[in-house]
């Protein structure tokens, strides 16, 4: 019982929905699994997320969801040809090469460190995606 029990859910704001749900068809290739009045619902193989309809506005400015995927060249290189813009970083400690950055340390259980992409849908909620480095 409690919250070790429970499912985690991602929340994601939206403006416009409408917009929200083109971008998640048309670029990441994605339909709701269900959907309510002022709600999209997306279910995957382990986990879900929900963009529900909002007058704020996403803050932009850190990872607010994130895919761990087996093959990030290939994700990133599919997710391009539907017209995703992935962010270039040049920070100290993180630099991404072709869209991709090598990033240091990890969960042990996941391994050394974690290669890893960013990009911003139509709202402005800041995507990641991840293959740790074992």
């Amino acid at each position: 019982m409690g919250l070790r029990d429970g499912r985690v859910a991602a929340r994601l704001p939206a403006r416009d929905l409408r917009r929200a749900r083109a971008f998640y068809a048309d670029m990441l290739g994605l339909e709701p699994s269900e959907e309510r009045p002022g709600g999209l619902l997306y279910r995957f193989a382990d986990g879900e997320f929900a963009l529900f309809e909002s007058s704020g506005a996403a803050s932009g400015s850190h990872t607010q969801l994130g895919w761990e995927v087996d093959d990030i060249d290939a994700t990133v290189a599919e997710l391009r040809s539907r017209g995703v813009v992935f962010d270039d970083v040049d920070a100290p400690g993180l630099v991404t090469v072709g869209g991709i950055a090598e990033v240091s340390g990890n969960y042990p259980s996941k391994g050394v460190g974690e290669r890893a992409a960013w990009f911003r849908d139509s709202e402005g909620n800041v995507l990641g995606i991840g293959q740790p480095i074992r």
